[in-house]
């Protein structure tokens, strides 16, 4: 885990400091935060780009940052609502486009066809392929939920600071993710 830089740290009084502060933070959550956003937006162009806009939202920020929560959980908070703008304005764009290339297929589908490449495609494996569809089809809040807890292993209570709820409604949507995977996957267990 990334070394943790406490709000002691992290309010630098002169602009080097300031400099030196934002280098550290960058240099110990940059590849986390990356993770994340990949496993949230499902495509690594569009991670890296969330990624630098991450860190240049905390830079204008810095002086709003209250210091009475980790900056790495500050940085996910970050992190989780910018990729969950991004899907949004996608999903947006995508109603309003006449798209007759792509009629039937869902939105999964439709926007990894737009952003994946063939290569891409071909060294993902069929079962991260199947888990991946099914992850990606549970609500917003569950799928937040379970990628910070399953792949980033966060501990309830920093998934509760990320997503502005308490820990038991973590608790509630990683339940409810769990059951929707069930069901979702139970089907094709022979395909897994």
């Amino acid at each position: 885990m990334p070394e943790t830089h406490r709000s002691g740290d992290l309010k630098g009084n002169a602009p080097e400091d300031r400099q030196e502060v934002f280098r550290r933070l960058f240099d110990a959550w940059h590849a986390r935060i990356y993770q994340t956003c990949f496993r949230l937006m499902g495509n690594p162009q569009e991670a890296e780009d969330v990624t630098q806009d991450v860190f240049v939202r905390a830079m204008q920020a810095y002086d709003r940052f209250r210091g009475d929560a980790d900056p790495g959980t500050w940085l996910y908070r970050i992190a989780v609502n910018q990729c969950l703008n991004v899907r949004r304005r996608k999903r947006r764009l995508q109603w309003l486009a006449l798209d007759f290339w792509n009629e039937g297929a869902d939105e999964t589908t439709v926007l990894r066809d737009r952003s994946g490449s063939v290569e891409e495609d071909l060294q993902q494996t069929d079962r991260e392929r199947i888990v991946g569809e099914a992850i990606d089809a549970l609500p917003e809040r569950q799928r937040t939920a379970l990628i910070l807890a399953h792949f980033e292993r966060m501990p309830y209570k920093a998934i509760a600071e990320t997503m502005d709820c308490s820990p038991s409604a973590v608790e509630s949507l990683l339940h409810r993710a769990k059951v929707s995977l069930g069901k979702r996957l139970r089907p094709r267990l022979d395909e897994l």
